[in-house]
């Protein structure tokens, strides 16, 4: 029996979500006995041992899920029918490279691998799922030239833009529930985004992914029962990246070329910042320290809930505007709902701020 394409997509969500309910609890008791914990230190803000193996419930209820449509048929195009063999290489490509980048950073939680190493397997799955999966940027949007082929440029780029999202969201992993809830707003923004473009497919990879970090949120939201760690953070980086590429990248339209960059641009600005930052200090850009800006907005006075949900309004208001660069009908309306409620916290801020 076929499905209306749209049950699918409210499944992925559904199964991913709870699935990752009722692991999570599992995963912290086995981390718990196992010791398997991060300790409070001088660029931590919690103050006790925590568990920092949450992203195997994510990735885990994310996997799932899609094995589970999959197997009743939902991954289609959006005629529905079976998807081309190029399409369904693209999407495999995605979920390969995810469990790749999930497993680099699980065994950074359990064995702290040097960053030169991290990255270097990295580039190495990266460039693998280019390769063998399809997972590639073909066209950049150049100012006052357009949309532009760019050749043999595609495999630097691609990787650049998949490992870098990878990092981007692990860094931005520093407060109770800010990377969750920033990649689950994030994935429904390209999950409406996808469909609206006729890329049922990604989409679907969107709505697991999304059920998944929202659903993480009730263990990992202030106060925080347990942490993504690595592993849920690079797997979430990446999938979000990857949908990015295949449900968004591949039209040649200026607008859809940009629309991953403007719906992920808190963390890639966050860490583009940073790096800049470090820098010019004569710091190299791979040494954690209090840079970032939930940092700097603690360091205002700031609330550790208050400059979450700041961060998740921005997050919300960037992915509105790219729902207006999509040209999804009432897509103003909701930018400016978003624009409104980012008003309210930026006022919030202001009024907590020393």
């Amino acid at each position: 029996m076929v499905l209306p394409q749209h049950l699918y997509h409210l499944l992925a969500f559904a199964i991913s979500g709870a699935i990752v309910l009722a692991s999570t609890p599992i995963v912290k008791a086995i981390g718990l006995r196992s010791g398997r914990v991060d300790l409070p230190g001088d660029r931590k803000v919690h103050e006790r041992p925590m568990v920092r193996l949450g992203g195997v419930s994510i990735f885990v209820g994310t996997a799932i899920a899609l094995l589970l449509v999959w197997w009743i048929g939902g991954f289609i195009d959006a005629s529905g029918k079976p998807l081309a063999p190029a399409e369904e290489y693209e999407i495999w490509g995605v979920t390969i490279g995810g469990l790749l980048f999930f497993l680099i950073g699980l065994a950074d939680d359990l064995f702290s691998l040097s960053p030169v190493v991290r990255l270097g397997m990295q580039a190495i799955v990266a460039t693998f799922v280019w390769h063998i999966g399809g997972v590639s940027i073909d066209f950049l949007t150049i100012p006052f030239v357009g949309v532009t082929q760019i050749g043999a440029l595609s495999l630097p780029v691609t990787v650049i833009w998949l490992v870098g999202m990878a990092n981007a969201i692990n860094w931005i992993d520093g407060l109770d529930g800010l990377a969750a809830g920033v990649s689950g707003i994030a994935a429904v923004v390209m999950l409406i985004v996808s469909l609206f473009m006729q890329q049922p497919a990604a989409a679907l990879i969107a709505a697991a992914l999304a059920g998944g970090a929202l659903g993480f949120l009730r263990y990992n939201f202030n106060p925080a029962q347990i942490f993504m760690g690595d592993g849920g953070a690079y797997f979430m980086g990446f999938t979000l990246a990857g949908v990015g590429v295949i449900g968004l990248v591949k039209s040649t339209a200026v607008t859809a070329v940009v629309l991953p960059y403007i719906i992920l641009a808190v963390p890639i600005l966050d860490m583009s910042a940073v790096i800049v930052d470090r820098l010019r200090s004569g710091k190299s850009p791979f040494i954690a320290d209090k840079r970032h800006l939930h940092h700097r907005l603690l360091n205002a006075g700031l609330s550790h809930r208050l400059t979450v949900l700041f961060i998740y309004a921005l997050t919300l208001w960037v992915g509105s505007l790219a729902l207006v660069f999509a040209s999804i009908p009432s897509g103003f309306i909701y930018a400016m709902a978003a624009t409104s409620l980012l008003g309210y916290a930026s006022w919030k801020v202001w009024k907590h701020a020393r």
